[in-house]
């Protein structure tokens, strides 16, 4: 007589059974709140990226002038570059009477026709425009000895449209 064929081993199969409806709603939640969190990256009222681009090679371009009019020299021509700006710290400070940004962190920038690229850190004061739509760029002037008696320079960003291109 032949061998029968052989039997198959028993498997267990796992058949799903339908989530409470509870449970869906729970992971809808914890999703939304994760992509929030996600899209959440830049912190609420930071400045974008590319206001933060200018207020830096502004503050270079001002130091600059400074310097050169000090040395009574021609201020080198060019714009700096600047990159990879990372904000290590921010915090909301009283500029004048307005609301503004105090920021801390680094960058890489370069002068114009300059090979060299430089890391280093900033600090930055930033006070946004009256109707939300610009930023400014805020210089403490001499040392105060509290917020409201500090007094700043203040020097308007270029607007979208007036941005080269």
């Amino acid at each position: 007589m032949l061998p029968g064929p052989p039997t198959p081993a028993s498997r267990s199969v796992a058949i799903p059974l339908p989530a409470p409806p509870w449970l869906n709603a729970l992971l809808a939640l914890l999703l939304s709140v994760g992509l929030l969190g996600l899209g959440g990256c830049q912190a609420a009222g930071q400045p974008p990226r590319a206001v933060l681009l200018q207020a830096l090679g502004l503050q270079i371009e001002l130091t600059q002038q400074a310097i050169a009019d000090a040395l009574e020299l021609e201020p080198s021509g060019g714009r700096p570059q600047v990159s990879r700006v990372r904000v290590d710290h921010q915090e909301a400070v009283a500029i004048g009477l307005g609301e503004g940004l105090h920021l801390t962190g680094q960058f890489d920038w370069r002068l114009a026709d300059d090979p060299y690229r430089v890391d280093s850190p900033f600090e930055l004061y930033l006070l946004r425009g009256e109707r939300g739509e610009s930023w400014r760029l805020a210089r403490p002037i001499g040392a105060a000895e509290d917020s409201l008696s500090q007094e700043w320079l203040v020097d308007p960003l270029p607007l979208e449209r007036d941005r080269p291109t």
